[in-house]
């Protein structure tokens, strides 16, 4: 078995054929590494997509709604087990190792390897004495912190390896909370954010206070299609597809979307917005689980919290600051529905207003846009787009942009260089491979 026939039993079950030969470079680098390791055993290979987030821009922690999709790009990533207790990563494409011993806890990593490092340490105290000692090894063509998701989907690609490895499946732990895959996306946005899921104790994550948009999107992902959820809890409201003259087209800003450092605490900060917003409400009115749930409590919760809000006296959260915060959340989660009608009509005008307004209010509202981001939104709509948006965290990171499909190729090569066309994607696929040797 060769990379490529690798790759093309992942076209087989959805990943876009246009892709075939960029999944095949990746398996080239990552299959070799496992190879490597000598063990007979049978090697388990993963396609972990990206996620492109079309509207709700930090509504999901906060109960509310987005409308996503996974990508085509993503993460190739291989494992076979060990039988010791450790997990040996390598980064195929940069070609950077790590081993993590499970049976000790050291500093924290930086990087990639921190993430690695939550999870495997996590799952071992949450599955105590499972057998997780792994060799992994991945690849990405996602761009580097660019808004696309590229740090969930290896949390997401290495929780599923060290979950088949150790068969925690089985497990009644397991049992007792992760029933369906949307409880297994919720679970892997624990092992991120540090929070506990249902009896499954939680610990500090990798220190962002992030929702779970971007886990739903990598695990339930269809070709063409975008999803819209709601959560605090996590479910599913509605499948859209994308009209077949549409196509979506991506471009990094340049400016990387980092959550470490200064960055992550201006992210932190969005988060905690909502928290506070929660707070004025239940100590005044309720026990609401979320922002959304409070608003959507009573036909008058939006006006009871403005009053609450014009009398609040909260640190660091002055009444304009959290009537700032209050009005992003409201329109942003309103549009998550527009938008699904939207593209349901194929209705290019309203796309174009609901982008306008997204991006316009994530700067005026939000305050996570930069002069790189909205200048590059900007010269998405001067090249030929109708509707074009940022995404993700911020502070950095894409744009999405809509344009008519016979038009992309032309559009990408005006907008930026690094720009691709991004049509929606499968969700992320396991394959086994028998314990033979994988040609090159």
């Amino acid at each position: 078995m060769t990379a490529g026939d690798v790759a093309a039993a992942l076209v087989e079950r959805g990943l876009d054929q246009g892709e075939h030969a960029a999944a095949t470079a990746l398996l080239q680098r990552v299959l070799p590494v496992i190879d490597a390791t000598g063990d007979a055993g049978a090697t388990h290979v993963w396609w972990v997509p990206g996620r492109l987030e079309v509207f709700g821009k930090h509504t999901d922690y906060a109960g509310g709604r987005t409308l996503v999709c996974a990508l085509p790009r993503g993460f190739a990533l291989a494992a076979r087990r060990r039988n010791d207790s450790r997990v040996v990563v390598t980064d195929a494409r940069n070609d950077e190792s790590l081993t993590i011993d499970l049976e000790v806890k050291g500093p924290a990593r930086r990087g990639w390897g921190h993430y690695v490092e939550v999870v495997a340490h996590r799952l071992r105290r949450n599955f105590p004495g499972a057998a997780i000692g792994a060799d992994l090894a991945f690849a990405s063509n996602l761009p580097r912190a660019s808004g696309m998701s590229s740090s969930s989907a290896l949390v997401v690609g290495v929780a599923a390896a060290l979950m088949r490895i150790g068969q925690l499946q089985e497990r009644a732990e397991w049992k007792a909370n992760i029933h369906d895959t949307l409880d297994l996306a919720g679970y892997c946005a624990c092992l991120e954010n540090g929070m506990t899921f249902g009896s499954l104790q939680g610990d500090t994550g990798v220190g962002t206070h992030g929702g779970s948009e971007d886990h739903a999107a990598i695990l339930t992902g269809a070709p063409s299609m975008l999803s819209a959820f709601a959560f605090v809890p996590m479910r599913h409201l509605h499948n859209v597809h994308v009209p077949d003259g549409w196509q979506f087209v991506l471009s990094p800003s340049g400016v990387p979307s980092e959550k470490t450092g200064s960055a992550r605490e201006k992210y932190n900060r969005l988060s905690e917005g909502t928290r506070q917003l929660l707070q004025l409400w239940n100590a005044a009115d309720s026990n609401a689980t979320s922002l959304g749930a409070a608003l959507a409590s009573t036909s008058t919760a939006r006006e009871r919290l403005e009053e609450l809000i014009d009398r609040s006296s909260v640190p660091r959260w002055p009444p304009h600051a959290l009537r700032a915060r209050l009005d992003h959340f409201v329109r942003e989660d309103a549009r998550v529905a527009q938008a699904v009608e939207a593209f349901a009509r194929a209705d290019v005008n309203a796309m174009s207003d609901l982008a306008d307004a997204s991006q316009a209010e994530a700067d005026t509202l939000l305050g996570n846009q930069i002069p790189a981001t909205i200048d590059l939104a900007a010269a998405a709509r001067r090249a030929g787009a109708f509707a074009a948006c940022s995404f993700g965290a911020g502070f950095g990171g894409s744009v999405w942009s809509l344009v008519e499909r016979a038009a992309a190729p032309g559009f990408a090569a005006r907008w930026r260089p690094d720009a691709f066309a991004a049509p929606p994607g499968p969700a992320m696929l396991e394959l086994q491979i028998a314990p033979t040797k994988i040609e090159q």
